[in-house]
């Protein structure tokens, strides 16, 4: 298998380090250079072909998403990924306007990059997904299930189920491996007192989740 050639773009020193040595310990993952800012990246790129870049938002002189559009302009095979602290709407909308192939918060935890890596270099895109807060607060509480002690994540996916995704679909679009989403299903199942899948279903239905 040949190795995936990422290239980071980032103008924090302390991230690209960690990144590089995160990196550095997965074998099917090669970084083949860095960039500090868009302008160097776009020079880069005039040199080196990468595979997939992991792309900030917020740099010098290009930003990030000015550079997505320079790079989709020149080089449409490029995956992008972008790695940013801002988790706001009107950028991830933006990101995906420009072709860019997933958005990913600097807070996820390793699994979470890699397998955004894995999702995007199979063609598929990864952003952060958005339900409807209140009205799910509010059925959550009025049905009682708060008693169940779900965490966050487990109604997140709860709600993903009642929408008809698959474990695959749901590890597609939070960026969580199968391996955790069907962990968290487990779980979820073990809190409700449930024994089968089907049971699972049964009960957001009549629980009108």
């Amino acid at each position: 298998m040949n190795s995936i050639k990422i290239i980071i773009a980032d103008d924090h020193s302390l991230v690209v380090k960690g990144l590089q040595l995160l990196l550095q310990q997965v074998d099917w993952i090669e970084v083949i250079d860095i960039a500090g800012d868009g302008m160097e990246l776009l020079d880069i790129l005039g040199k080196k072909t990468p595979d997939l870049v992991l792309l900030d938002i917020n740099m010098p002189g290009l930003n990030g998403l000015e550079t997505a559009r320079h790079i989709r302009q020149r080089y449409a095979s490029i995956k992008l990924l972008i790695l940013s602290t801002y988790n706001e709407e009107h950028l991830i909308e933006k990101a995906k306007q420009l072709g860019v192939n997933g958005y990913l918060l600097k807070n996820c935890e390793r699994e979470d990059l890699l397998q955004s890596i894995r999702l995007v270099m199979n063609g598929q895109t990864t952003f952060p997904y958005r339900f409807q807060k209140e009205p799910v607060a509010l059925g959550m509480e009025e049905n009682g299930i708060k008693q169940y002690n779900l965490t966050k994540r487990e109604t997140e996916i709860i709600q993903f189920l009642k929408n008809g995704f698959t474990n695959q679909q749901i590890s597609a679009t939070l960026y969580l491996s199968i391996y955790t989403v069907e962990t968290h299903r487990k779980n979820i199942m073990q809190k409700l007192g449930l024994k089968k899948p089907i049971a699972l279903m049964r009960f957001i239905i009549e629980n009108k989740i």
